[in-house]
């Protein structure tokens, strides 16, 4: 048993990954909630659902992981405008979560003791919700100015820097708002949810297949690892599994968008110390990759080439030489810039020290994926749950306990060789074999599954309810960075305010993973 308690009563659930769920009264909610924090699990993620047109009103779902696997608590909630215990001082991440949850569906944690709008931002009236199926978006289109509350920092030489939410270039807009004595950094805090796209309410109206380009275009760095975790949560629904192919080569690709994405990282972490030279050389080695990818797959990002019951596209034999070429490429390269790196002492003197978060506050605040093993959390689903083809691959897990931006380069670095050799592994093990998917046209009526994928930020989730019909009901995607960006707020304390930059790109977190 995962958990134990006298009042839960837990059924398995199908799928890749070991997963429980388990129907709770409201009572038991934080308390079993700190028995999994005693036994060292963490929140997964939090999300509700309208369930009135089956009679059952509204519901709570959290997701939580320990040693064992995933337990998912549904808890039912009564009323027009439902209440629940508030989990945030169990969890400190949970409380943009419940946030969010009222925003969209109008579901209270009636204890907590945050409760400003999280997503709306004006965009639609405070009294009406988004997520509920008798929405009218039409009718609910606000003006209505949304002020938010910043928390004050007062005191003699203390002042405010307001940044973004538009920054310069494309990326995503989010707030920050920083008190500061001089140049060092008291308190920051931000504000997201600028780029709310609707993902959740639009997966409302779409068949399975037409969820599954969209479950991958969440957070786009991330293509791979939500479709797979959306595929995997669809056929944990059907109880279906995947031809072994087309498994391998979910992984080669999820391992593909972690190198990708490492290189670049490094390249922009470079960028911020004023090291030109390595963004250009791990920009250039990106480059190359992408240009495979598109060459071999179709798409450089290979967006779409993961779907329930399999992938839409394989690799024959030219295809693996070029990649075991582009692989030994790659490994003398980035030995060699890490050795630049390594050694140069300007670079080190910004990296080390800077944004540390001690592995006690990680632990305390959740600190997840990449980040987290950087400060000595010790999370991989890849080693911890391995779903096939992990589960033949060994996976050596990355981890440092510096918690500083020298450790999460360290880590990026190692996670970068590690994928280099997998993907030789699993360019091994593809043998033979043309089936490629079993498609899934339509899931089973009121399903419920969950899929959870080692994006290369970290746990990437997705949740799929069902109706009477076995038509898409709720979906719900969880990125990694829900956990990671409070933590940044506390990361950069200390700091002074030109280290911003470099400190958020060693976490380089989703705006729009989180923003749905």
């Amino acid at each position: 048993m995962p958990i134990k308690h006298p009042n839960l009563h837990l059924e398995p659930m199908n799928g890749a990954i070991p997963a429980w769920q388990g129907k709770i009264a409201d009572s038991d909610l934080q308390p079993i909630c700190q028995n999994v924090r005693d036994g060292g699990g963490r929140l997964l993620a939090l999300w509700g659902s309208d369930q009135r047109a089956s009679q059952q009103g509204f519901a709570l779902h959290t997701l939580l992981v320990n040693e064992t696997g995933l337990v998912c608590l549904n808890l039912p909630l009564a009323g027009d405008h439902p209440v629940y215990p508030d989990i945030s001082h169990i969890f400190p991440a949970a409380n943009r979560m419940q946030r969010a949850a009222y925003d969209l569906l109008g579901i209270y944690a009636h204890e907590g003791g945050d409760h400003r709008k999280w997503l709306r931002h004006g965009a639609w009236h405070g009294s009406s919700f988004p997520l509920c199926k008798d929405f009218d978006a039409a009718q609910s289109r606000s003006d209505e100015l949304d002020a938010y509350s910043f928390v004050q920092v007062e005191g003699i030489g203390v002042h405010e820097i307001a940044v973004g939410p538009v920054h310069a270039g494309i990326i995503e807009p989010g707030h920050f708002r920083f008190s500061i004595v001089g140049e060092k950094v008291l308190r920051l805090e931000e504000r997201l949810g600028y780029t709310h796209k609707g993902t959740e309410k639009r997966f409302e109206s779409m068949t399975l297949q037409q969820g599954a380009k969209l479950a991958g275009r969440v957070s786009g760095d991330s293509t791979v690892a939500y479709a797979w975790a959306y595929a995997m949560a669809a056929e944990s629904v059907a109880n279906v599994t995947p031809p072994d192919r087309a498994l391998w080569l979910r992984a080669l690709f999820l391992e593909r968008e972690r190198t990708a994405n490492h290189l670049g990282d490094l390249g922009y972490l470079g960028n911020d110390v004023a090291f030109s030279f390595g963004f250009a050389q791990f920009w250039i080695l990106k480059e190359r990759l992408l240009r495979n990818n598109a060459a071999l797959f179709g798409h450089r990002y290979l967006m779409d080439k993961i779907i329930p019951g399999g992938v839409t596209a394989d690799l024959f034999a030219e295809g693996k030489r070029v990649i075991e070429e582009e692989l030994a490429m790659l490994e003398h390269e980035v030995r060699l810039l890490r050795g630049i790196y390594d050694e140069h002492a300007g670079i080190q003197d910004r990296f080390i020290g800077a944004g540390r978060v001690e592995p006690k506050l990680a632990a305390q605040l959740g600190l997840c994926g990449l980040a987290g093993r950087a400060s000595a959390q010790s999370w991989d689903t890849r080693v911890q749950f391995p779903c096939a083809p992990y589960d033949k691959l060994d996976v050596q897990m990355a981890t440092y306990r510096n918690g500083d931006v020298a450790a999460r380069v360290i880590v990026r670095f190692d996670e970068l060789f590690e994928s280099l050799r997998l993907q030789r592994k699993i360019l091994v093990n593809l043998l033979g074999g043309d089936e490629l998917a079993r498609p899934l046209v339509q899931l089973p009526a009121n399903g419920f599954g969950i899929g959870m994928v080692e994006g290369w930020r970290g746990e990437v989730t997705v949740a799929i309810h069902t109706d009477a019909q076995g038509n898409l009901t709720r979906v719900h995607p969880h990125d990694p960075s829900w956990q990671n960006w409070p933590v940044l707020e506390h990361a950069v304390l200390g700091n002074i305010v030109p280290d911003f930059p470099l400190i958020n790109k060693s976490f380089n977190l989703s705006y729009s993973g989180q923003d749905l």
